[in-house]
């Protein structure tokens, strides 16, 4: 059976791991991570790869969230009969009901994961607009209280560099080691799923 992902970009190391960890076949297409900061984008890039990729395919799985399209990414789905995984963004998909309880104890609570901290100052700083207007940051901010590192993997140079971006905003750091969380436990069940209703 002929597999493809089409993946948000900020899950592409992630779901590569996940991929080569159970060896299985899967061609994996990325959708530009960017499109967070333009939610509008997600539904269209999606559904342009799709209808590019689906003759070639027996079964195509969308690794998204919602991420802010407002059901507009479903919608597209729901037409063409395609499934995503559970989960309204990743921090969700990596930390399940931690992230929930984490609000709840403190809304003012920002978020960041592997992705992320890797790529802070073009996705976060650059995408917000603060390379051009620092004096922002205070604005963007002034109702966090403390940022969360959700970790998949142990890197003691994203743990350094967490630490510098919760200094540049100052806020106080506090690690979550979520490993691949519930991102790799809906893909197996999806591929364990649709594997076994093609069998019977």
């Amino acid at each position: 059976m002929k597999t493809a992902f089409i993946i948000c970009g900020a899950l592409a190391r992630e779901v590569q791991a996940i991929v080569r960890k159970h060896e299985w076949s899967v061609d994996i297409y990325g959708v530009p991570a960017i499109d967070h900061m333009y939610p509008d984008r997600i539904a269209p890039d999606v559904s342009r790869k799709y209808l590019a990729i689906r003759e070639q395919y027996d079964r195509v799985l969308v690794v998204y969230g919602d991420c802010g399209t407002r059901g507009t990414l479903d919608e597209f789905l729901a037409q063409h009969n395609l499934d995503r995984i559970v989960g309204p963004h990743c921090y969700e998909m990596y930390g399940g009901g931690l992230i929930d309880d984490l609000l709840e104890e403190d809304p003012g609570t920002f978020f960041l994961t592997d992705f992320l901290v890797r790529g802070f100052k073009g996705t976060i700083w650059r995408g917000l607009g603060l390379d051009r207007y620092p004096e922002l940051r205070d604005d963007y901010f002034h109702n966090y209280r403390r940022l969360v590192y959700l970790t998949q993997a142990t890197d003691e140079t994203l743990l350094a560099k967490a630490q510098e971006i919760a200094n540049i905003l100052m806020l106080s750091l506090e690690v979550r080691p979520t490993g691949y969380g519930e991102l790799e436990t809906r893909i197996t069940e999806w591929m364990v799923s649709t594997e076994l209703n093609c069998e019977n």
